[in-house]
């Protein structure tokens, strides 16, 4: 009989990291799922100082991976810690042996996201660099050496749009802050430097572009600056079907190195009921 195969997703306590640990599961993986609230309801929003609460947390997502006939492993990690990083990964293969999928998903959601550049310290953009992009060159660092020892592994980059565009708007007007920007462009270029590098050694690496994506932290936030359904977007569980479908799929390795838009890529495929509008 087969081991169960393994992904880890990281910052799964909500949003796209919970939907994405989900699918997995359905998908019949066992999952390892990282984030810093580990007990419902002391999740709390950072990135403006205002302190709001917000739901979610490690062990309602290993209950919902539980419900589905798979194994949840939950981990505190923080990207700001370093020494979580590669300890998370080394329990997760202590206590399992392998990891079949990374899902790097997790990011700084602390200031600087929407501030305008000549607002945003110095502080704020390392911050940002730190946690968003060096933190997950430790993690894919982490777990390679198991991944090709076992002749196989997936790196799946959450990145985003703000990686590749510019806005049309600054900084609280309809457009982002250069801080994420910058780190979620520089976060981009890795999956296909790894899918030139080792995909003839079997690493697949794809970077997933969610789209606008109605996450909990996001309807906390739109409520309480009384814009709540005024943008509309796509639920966390349509870019978590294209993360399952490229961790399972064996029709994934002919996109290896590639950017999926994950809301196109859904509808195309078929992965998800449509949730749009009319």
């Amino acid at each position: 009989m087969a081991e169960p195969r393994v992904a880890f997703v990281t910052g799964a306590s909500r949003g796209i990291g919970k939907a994405a640990a989900i699918a997995l599961a359905e998908a019949a993986f066992d999952v390892v799922i990282t984030g810093r609230t580990v007990h419902e309801g002391d999740g709390v929003d950072d990135s403006d100082g205002a302190a709001r609460a917000i739901p979610g947390s490690l062990d309602t997502t290993a209950q919902a991976i539980e419900s589905t006939g798979r194994r949840a492993l939950p981990v505190v990690m923080d990207l700001h810690d370093r020494s979580t990083l590669g300890a998370a990964v080394q329990r997760a293969l202590d206590e399992w042996g392998r990891i079949d999928v990374l899902v790097n998903n997790a990011i700084d959601t602390g200031p600087g996201d929407m501030t305008l550049f000549v607002d945003t310290p110095v502080e704020h953009l390392e911050a940002k660099l730190a946690a968003n992009v060096v933190s997950q060159i430790v993690l894919i660092k982490s777990v390679l050496p198991a991944m090709l020892e076992q002749g196989d592994g997936a790196v799946i980059n959450v990145t985003s749009a703000v990686a590749t565009i510019d806005p049309q708007a600054p900084a609280g007007e309809g457009g982002w802050g250069a801080a994420y920007a910058m780190s979620k462009g520089a976060f981009h270029r890795l999956a296909g430097v790894l899918a030139v590098e080792l995909g003839g050694r079997g690493i697949r690496s794809y970077n997933l572009e969610p789209g606008f994506v109605i996450t909990e932290r996001m309807e906390v936030n739109a409520r309480a600056l009384g814009l709540e359904g005024r943008y509309p977007g796509a639920p966390p569980s349509v870019p978590a079907a294209a993360i399952a479908w490229l961790a399972a799929s064996p029709d994934a390795a002919e996109l290896n190195g590639t950017t999926i838009s994950a809301q196109r890529f859904a509808l195309e495929r078929g992965l998800h009921p449509d949730w749009r509008a009319g």
